[in-house]
C-alpha cells in the first residue's frame, strides 16, 4: 500500500514490473520442470538397469567413531530462545578464547571442518555449527521456516547463547551465502569475514541471468523448488548421488587434493540417511527466489575469499566481480587443481592461508 502523499508509479512501469516478476517465474517453474524431467529420466534409466539397487536404502544405526574423535572438539547443544530450536555443535579450544563460527554448505554438516577443527583451536574458541534443519540441529517441518532472514537471525542468536557478541565468521558453500548475509545485516558481529566457494548474493543474482553455464551449473537450486522428489531422488541406489558429488571426477575432490576416506563417506551416509533428514537441508533452497536480490549490499569488514578453480558449481569469474562489494580490505586467492569442497580437498593450504589473514593488520583500504 502507498505511502499518504506518494506518487503512484506510472501505469506503464506497473506493467514492466509485473511482467519482468511473470517473466522471472515463468522461469523457475519452467526450469524447475526441465530439471525434473532430466531427474525422471535417469530414475527410468537406473530401474531399467538394477531395479533391484535403485530402491535400496540403508538406514546407517551407528554413527563411525570419527564423528566422536575427541581430537575435534565436544559435541554441544544450545537452545535459542526465540525460536525454541535446539542447536548442535561441535566445539574446541577453550572457552573464553576469541570466537571463530564455522558455516557448513549443502549436502554438509558440522564435519566437513574437521581439518579446521584442530587446527585453530590453539588460539580460537572454534565452533562448528549443525545449521537449521541438518544432523542433530532441530529441523522445523514447514520450508517457511527456512527463510534466509531466520537462517541469518539464528547465527546472530547463536553468538549471543555463546557469549559472545563478535567472532571470525567461515563459510562454505550455502554456509557462505549465510555468512555473507549476516556480515552485511549485523556487521557489528563479524570482526573478519573468510567464504569459501560462494561469491557475494549479488554477484550470484546478478551473474545467473547473464550467463547461460552458471543457469545450467546451478539446475539443483531449481529442481530443489519441487516438494518431496529431490529427497527422494538422493535415496536412490543408497544416497549415489550424495556419494559422487564428494569422490566423482566431475564434482568430487581432485586427484591432488585430500580424498575422503571410506571412514568419511560413511559419516556422510549416516547423517542423510537418517528419515527425513534431507527435508530440512533442501528446504534452505525453497525460499530462496523470495528473497533475492538484497536491498543491501555492501560489507564493511576485512573479508578473505578463497575459491576452488575445479569448482563445478559456481564459475570462477564470480569471484573478481564480488570485490566491488567489499569497502574494506579484500583479499582473493583461487586454488588451482582445487574443488568445490575446499577447506577438504586442500586443507592445509586453506589453513596457511585463514592464518595469514588473520594475522594480518588491515585497514579500510581495498587491495
Amino acid at each position: 500500500m502507498a505511502r499518504p502523499g506518494a506518487a503512484c508509479p506510472p501505469p506503464a512501469r506497473r506493467v514492466m514490473v509485473a511482467a519482468r516478476t511473470l517473466l522471472f517465474w515463468a522461469l523457475v517453474y519452467s526450469y524447475c520442470g526441465v530439471c525434473a524431467c532430466i531427474a525422471g529420466l535417469r530414475l527410468l534409466w537406473s530401474i531399467g538397469r538394477r531395479p533391484g539397487e535403485t530402491f535400496r536404502w540403508v538406514v546407517r544405526e551407528n554413527p563411525p567413531a570419527c564423528l566422536n574423535d575427541p581430537s575435534l572438539g565436544t559435541h554441544c547443544y544450545v537452545r535459542i530462545k526465540d525460536s525454541g530450536l535446539r542447536f548442535h555443535y561441535v566445539a574446541a579450544g577453550e572457552r573464553g578464547k576469541p570466537l571463530m563460527l564455522l558455516l557448513h554448505g549443502f549436502p554438509e554438516f558440522w564435519y566437513s571442518w574437521r581439518h579446521q577443527l584442530r587446527e585453530f583451536k590453539s588460539e580460537y574458541r572454534v565452533v562448528a555449527l549443525d545449521l537449521r534443519g541438518y544432523g542433530e540441529t532441530d529441523a522445523p517441518s514447514h520450508k517457511e521456516n527456512y527463510k534466509l532472514d531466520c537462517l541469518i537471525t539464528d547465527i546472530k542468536d547463536i553468538l549471543e547463547s555463546l557469549g559472545y557478541n563478535k567472532c571470525v565468521l567461515i563459510g562454505h558453500d550455502w554456509g557462505g551465502m549465510i555468512a555473507w548475509l549476516v556480515a552485511i545485516c549485523y556487521p557489528e558481529v563479524v570482526t573478519k569475514l573468510i567464504v569459501v566457494n560462494f561469491p557475494h548474493p549479488s554477484v550470484f543474482t546478478e551473474y545467473i541471468l547473464r550467463h547461460p553455464s552458471q543457469l545450467i551449473k546451478s539446475g539443483y537450486y531449481f529442481f530443489f523448488q519441487m516438494p518431496w522428489f529431490p529427497e527422494f531422488m538422493f535415496t536412490v541406489n543408497d544416497f549415489k548421488v550424495l556419494k559422487s558429488l564428494f569422490t566423482s571426477q566431475a564434482t568430487g575432490i581432485g586427484r591432488k587434493g585430500c580424498r575422503l576416506t571410506a571412514e568419511d563417506i560413511e559419516a556422510y551416509l549416516y547423517v542423510f540417511s537418517q528419515p527425513g533428514a534431507l527435508t530440512g537441508p533442501i528446504n534452505h533452497y525453497r525460499n530462496i527466489f523470495n528473497c533475492l536480490p538484497l536491498q543491501h549490499h555492501e560489507v564493511i569488514m576485512p573479508t578473505l575469499l578463497l575459491w576452488g578453480e575445479r569448482d563445478a558449481f559456481m564459475e570462477v569469474e564470480m569471484a573478481e566481480i564480488t570485490r566491488i562489494y567489499v569497502k574494506n580490505h579484500f583479499r582473493l586467492t583461487i586454488l588451482s587443481e582445487a574443488s568445490h569442497w575446499l577447506q577438504q580437498d586442500q586443507p592445509d593450504i586453506v589453513n596457511k592461508l585463514i592464518w595469514t589473514f588473520l594475522k594480518e593488520e588491515t585497514t579500510r583500504k581495498r587491495e
